[in-house]
């Protein structure tokens, strides 16, 4: 163990997109906290990718929760190497109490009613910041290669105004139709040079949907990591999208967003920033969501991106 060792802070964070993207607060407070300090952290291999580009992240430690006990346990040595500063977990109350650690942070409870899920992770620090100390803002740093591509990519659309759509959800209650995000789509092209289609492998048939609207459509579902999604929205002018994990990426590059609600917690889970808007849906059914509503509060969302 070096003194360099004795200097780092670690961060257990959470493995699913949209609850990592609401953690970054956490390790931003931190680095104003700590400056000059790397913060490791611990957390799924996919949703890290999105920490990695950030100038005060040092080692990602890659948890497999399917990996068998000799992995764990392996993972778990290689974490006891090291005498922490600080350890905040945000995901469970054991892992900190089995490494080395100068001071403990706790979850102590999950789902406390009434407030942001943004606001509960914080909590972790309460002991550490003011009582008073402002939440900082959700941020996704962007990877200087993955915004070279995207800006390869973006070269085949005209203009600089572009629509972000992100069709997809991880069910099928959460999706917007494709029927009004087509008719959608059809209604602003006044308003946009182009639509971006952003997604995974799984949204890939709700993405060719979007097809005959009146726009030049960039299809990338299926095509990128997270690095080069969190780049490619990043050049947007506007999001429109599923409650899903890529709302919570625009949100955290800066790009004014709309996401829609039908089922869901949107108190607790809608996108957090000052640019991040949501629209619910009559009696929380996106099927009663009409085109006509969502084209008003776009259009409201796409000038105040350009005023």
């Amino acid at each position: 163990m070096t003194a360099e060792d004795t200097d780092r802070l670690l961060v257990v964070t959470l493995s699913n997109i949209g609850d990592l993207v609401m953690t970054t607060p956490v390790f931003e407070a931190l680095n104003q906290a700590f400056p000059g300090r790397a913060i490791d952290c611990l957390g799924d291999a996919r949703s890290c990718e999105l920490l990695a580009p950030a100038p005060y992240i040092g080692d990602i430690f890659i948890r497999d929760k399917r990996a068998g006990l000799f992995k764990q346990l392996t993972l778990l040595g290689r974490l006891r190497r090291r005498r922490y500063r600080l350890i905040a977990d945000l995901r469970t109350p054991l892992i900190p109490y089995l490494l080395r650690a100068g001071r403990r942070l706790i979850k102590s409870r999950t789902d406390i009613p009434g407030i942001h899920a943004v606001e509960e992770h914080f909590n972790v620090l309460r002991g550490l910041v003011p009582i008073d100390a402002a939440i900082p803002t959700c941020r996704i740093y962007l990877d200087a290669h993955a915004q070279a591509r995207a800006g390869e990519l973006l070269s085949a659309l005209p203009g600089t105004r572009w629509l972000a759509v992100a069709p997809g959800a991880n069910w099928p209650g959460k999706k917007w139709p494709d029927t009004h995000y087509q008719a959608l789509l059809r209604t602003a092209a006044p308003l946009f040079d182009a639509a971006l289609i952003v997604g995974s492998r799984d949204d890939a048939a709700d993405a060719r949907r979007l097809t005959d609207v009146g726009l030049p459509i960039l299809n990338t579902v299926g095509q990128t990591d997270l690095a080069l999604a969190a780049a490619l929205l990043a050049r947007a002018q506007a999001f429109v999208g599923n409650d899903s994990g890529l709302g919570h990426i625009a949100a955290a590059v800066g790009v004014p967003s709309l996401t829609l609600f039908g089922p869901g917690r949107p108190a607790r889970y809608r996108p957090w920033g000052d640019k991040a808007q949501v629209l619910i849906a009559p009696d929380l059914d996106l099927q009663r969501l009409t085109p006509a509503q969502v084209l008003e509060q776009l259009q409201a969302l796409a000038a105040s991106a350009r005023g």
